[in-house]
């Protein structure tokens, strides 16, 4: 285990290999699990305060449950999340040409339309944070057969979970939490 400040990151986000891999898993994140997409609580404001621009990205199944259910949800334990189409897709998700479901919000921030580009926790996949009584938080990568092929890809290409995380875990943590965790990973004491 790693440990930076208040951070305690597994082992597995040095140590695995990892490179999404698009063309074989289709965006299987944006529609598989329990929930859409966890949220911070700051990010709630932002999501309501973008969604007349994000709105022309996103398919008519999507507007719709927005208007049903809200663009998020107070799940069972307290913790928000996106809203989801029948329980299952993101309402933000979109498909491409080629049928991999992609997210409407990072198609506006591309364009240059906002400023967010996607929350942090679908930024950061598949790394989930866990916060312990707003004192500590830890990082761990979640192992899902879904992403079996970004795990071959990434051995393939040689890419450790850490630097393919890079800018999210930077947007997250910042650049001084990064360089401390190439680090202590590089140059381990």
């Amino acid at each position: 285990m790693i440990v930076i400040n208040d951070t305690y990151i597994s082992d597995d986000v040095a140590d695995k290999f990892f490179v999404c891999h698009l063309d074989k898993c289709k965006g299987a994140c944006c529609v598989e699990g329990d929930l859409g997409a966890p949220l911070e609580m700051e990010e709630l404001l932002v999501i309501e305060d973008i969604l007349d621009e994000v709105k022309p990205y996103l398919s008519v199944q999507g507007i719709e449950e927005i208007k049903k259910q809200g663009p998020y949800i107070k799940d069972w334990e307290g913790d928000f999340s996106t809203s989801t189409i029948n329980n299952r897709e993101c309402v933000f998700s979109i498909y491409d040409a080629g049928g991999v479901l992609k997210c409407g919000i990072e198609q506006a921030y591309l364009d240059g339309k906002i400023s967010f580009r996607k929350p942090i926790s679908c930024h950061l996949y598949p790394i989930r944070i866990t916060k312990f009584d707003d004192k500590y938080e830890t990082i761990n990568y979640d192992r899902w057969s879904i992403c079996s092929p970004a795990c071959d890809y990434g051995a393939k290409l040689g890419v450790p979970l850490y630097k393919f995380l890079k800018d999210p875990l930077t947007r997250k943590y910042g650049e001084n939490w990064y360089n401390e965790l190439v680090l202590k990973i590089e140059n381990p004491q």
